[in-house]
């Protein structure tokens, strides 16, 4: 039995991965701050289906809490399938941001689910397989329709999926980026905002439901509220338009004036 390791699993997204990977038979470690609801859901999963759950109470914004997910990650049993699902928002522009908050999102949003990747995909490559899941976001693609540093953790992980998908995707290990617009979870309540403000919320499960069908044919990114695949790879098209200049030895003409 394969082995998947949750952050933020707690709530929202991360819970439901947790039950639906718990339904596919695979055995969970489960990664949050609530350890009471951890308890809660372990419980439940291992009525329901059976499975070997663990649970591990981590702040991934301390270090010495983010070192046991480390290890667990460096440890026996294999983790075969890691969703890097754990993030905070931070309301307000960045001209009036906290630095420390900004700080705080930061430790959580990039550098958590970077040295999580670190930790594990050594081991995956040297048995030629595994799977990275990386819980980004449609404002990635759309930062001035987010003021402030969030847009800019989440553009961070897709660009971090795609260039770990280009090193690892030839050495078997499978990298997915999942980029959910609106979606009803605790994330607008914790950063100070009101979810009944926002229009076109998606429910969290259909939203992890349509990532487990993108994962399942093993899509580099997959965003689920987009209608048509093609919109994708019109937008992927353009940008290797865009990079077939970058090899010029001369500034473009528009520039030599």
């Amino acid at each position: 039995m394969t082995t998947a390791l949750i952050t933020g699993a707690s709530s929202g997204i991360g819970a439901v991965y947790a039950r639906r990977l718990a339904a596919r038979g695979h055995n969970l470690v489960l990664v949050a701050r609530a350890t009471d609801r951890l308890s809660a859901l372990a419980t439940e999963l291992i009525q329901a289906h059976g499975v070997l759950i663990e649970v591990i109470t981590a702040d991934l914004t301390d270090s010495s809490q983010l070192e046991s997910v480390i290890q667990r990650l460096r440890s026996e049993p294999a983790i075969d399938i890691l969703v890097n699902n754990a993030g905070a928002g931070l309301i307000g522009d960045f001209t009036t941001a906290d630095p420390t908050e900004m700080h705080k999102l930061l430790q959580l949003n990039v550098l958590a689910p970077t040295l999580l990747a670190s930790a594990v995909i050594s081991s995956m490559v040297k048995r030629g397989s595994g799977s990275i899941i990386n819980i980004a976001s449609v404002l990635a693609l759309l930062p001035e329709y987010s003021p402030g540093i969030y847009a800019a953790t989440k553009s961070y992980m897709l660009t971090l999926s795609q260039s770990l998908a280009a090193e690892v995707t030839s050495k078997g290990v499978y990298i997915q980026a999942v980029l959910p617009a609106a979606t009803r979870t605790e994330i607008f309540e914790r950063a100070g905002g009101d979810i009944s403000k926002v229009p076109n919320v998606m429910e969290v499960e259909d939203l992890v439901d349509a990532a487990l069908v993108g994962f399942d044919r093993k899509e580099l990114v997959t965003i689920p509220p987009v209608p048509e695949v093609a919109a994708w790879e019109a937008f992927e098209q353009a940008r290797g338009v865009l990079a077939s200049g970058f090899s010029n030895a001369e500034p473009a003409a528009r520039y030599r004036s």
